[in-house]
């Protein structure tokens, strides 16, 4: 089933379009639908839903007059607010909700990370360990459903139905989150994934010394017949790019490989840091 929340986000970027087009404000939009002008946004942003009757208020103030197109946008608004397999799990944030719903409709994702593990790449016990040292200070509940939630997640690259690219910095192979023995299992499991057909795993040793994006982690979401879009989480919000902006962090990405070890170069060292222990 199509992801109800990769459909929302383009709804939303079909609707800021052609709200653009229509010289509307995101305010007078706002007051058309008799919502606040945050709520809009949100809207625009894929984050909440549109009912058909909105919807048709606002295609009318923008012109719309083409059935098929509208006809497109209000299944999307209907889809859109179905459930997807992640609502299960109670206690997700909702950024996080909508970052799993982007993902689960991608095709490709490209990951750098700086000092962890990527998500679809981690350990139960790891992301334990993580989740629990959250800024949110999860409840032990909210952290177990968390992890499950990431565990299922992982399923995407386990069956193939997503293509994944990981460039991570040699400090996450180092730092002991978990302690020893969670961090030898990590290792090893990272060797094992990069295993897979569909999953490639890069490092950027030490040697390379300063290079392109070395603070900020970031995620590259592929669809088939969608634009790409970048996420970037941060302490304060996520946040969501596409146009320009995921044209230059792709320059940024693939900037990184050519920065990081082969694949094959980079599974040798995780396997020297692995078995001589240099991680602790």
């Amino acid at each position: 089933m199509e992801s109800p929340t990769f459909l929302r986000f383009q709804l939303g970027a079909h609707l800021r379009r052609l709200r653009d087009e229509a010289n509307v404000t995101a305010e007078q939009a706002a007051e058309i639908i008799e919502v606040s002008p945050s709520t809009q946004r949100r809207i625009e942003q894929g984050r909440v839903g549109i009912k058909g009757p909105a919807l048709n208020a606002l295609l009318d103030r923008y012109g719309v007059t083409d059935a098929e197109l509208r006809d497109t946008l209000l299944s999307m608004a209907r889809t859109g607010k179905q459930r997807g397999w992640w609502a299960k799990y109670g206690d997700l944030p909702p950024t996080y909700r909508q970052y799993i719903g982007l993902e689960s409709a991608a095709q490709e994702l490209q990951n750098f990370e700086t000092l962890v593990v990527p998500g679809l790449l981690q350990t139960e016990a790891y992301a334990r360990a993580i989740t629990t040292r959250e800024a949110t200070q999860p409840t032990p509940e909210a952290v177990e459903q968390r992890v499950a939630a990431r565990i299922e997640r992982q399923k995407l690259i386990h069956d193939g139905s997503l293509r994944m690219v990981a460039v991570i910095d040699e400090a996450v192979l180092h730092r002991q989150i978990g302690g020893p023995e969670v961090m030898r299992a990590q290792l090893d499991a990272l060797l094992a994934t990069a295993k897979l057909w569909n999953v490639s795993v890069q490092v950027i040793p030490f040697r390379e010394g300063a290079y392109a994006s070395m603070l900020s982690s970031f995620h590259i979401l592929t669809f088939a017949e969608s634009s790409s879009v970048v996420y970037i989480e941060g302490l304060t919000g996520d946040l969501y790019a596409e146009g320009e902006d995921v044209r230059r962090c792709t320059v940024v990405f693939n900037s990184l490989r050519a920065s990081a070890l082969s694949a094959s170069a980079s599974a040798a060292m995780i396997k020297q840091i692995r078995d001589t222990g240099h991680q602790e």
